[in-house]
């Protein structure tokens, strides 16, 4: 069994905004695969749906960004998940908007939600596809994150979030060297 888990805020107040880039992707794959979140367990919202042939959770922790790793901690201890075969969407300050990159395991470098996540699985070995969402050195980091975008930035943020089904699809079925190899330009 797979396990997709997109990270973000619940609430209207923030959609579109920075940090939600997870939920975003997250929900745009969902639309795809003609899916809804209609479960809610553990502080989640989730769908169990077969992709490919294989079991798959899509996960979106709602206890807000920061305790993001409570609830998929409950999620692979509920459902028995191996940490390998989970990957989390995140937003990165540290990657040009309107690009990507996926990453085997590391630091938070950062990233409040990504640091919860390895405080509850006591480990940083899961799979990550960070989303670059740039950085502006002139607001303060927890306020540009919680900013929407503009619409030019919607509009380039779009392409990637169209682009993600694919890779999304490719990690449920290719191995992840390769998968990196393939799509870390």
């Amino acid at each position: 069994m797979k396990m997709i888990v997109g990270i973000g805020n619940p609430g209207n107040k923030y959609e579109k905004t920075r940090h939600n880039v997870g939920f975003m992707v997250l929900d745009k794959y969902a639309q795809e695969k003609k899916v809804e979140f209609s479960k809610s367990k553990f502080g989640g919202t989730y769908v169990q749906t077969q992709i490919n042939g294989e079991k798959v959770i899509l996960l979106k922790p709602e206890k807000y960004v920061n305790l993001s790793g409570e609830v998929v901690r409950e999620f692979i201890e509920y459902f028995k998940i191996s940490i390998d075969d989970i990957l989390v969407i995140h937003d990165d300050l540290d990657l040009e908007l309107g690009s990507y990159k996926l990453k085997a395991s590391g630091g938070s470098a950062g990233h409040n939600g990504i640091s919860n996540i390895i405080l509850h699985l006591a480990s940083d070995n899961f799979k990550r596809f960070k989303v670059g969402i740039s950085k502006d050195k002139n607001i303060e980091t927890s306020n540009y994150v919680l900013s929407k975008f503009s619409k030019d930035e919607l509009d380039l943020i779009s392409e990637i979030i169209d682009k993600s089904s694919k890779v999304i699809d490719d990690f449920i079925k290719t191995d992840f060297l390769k998968l990196m190899n393939k799509s870390n330009k």
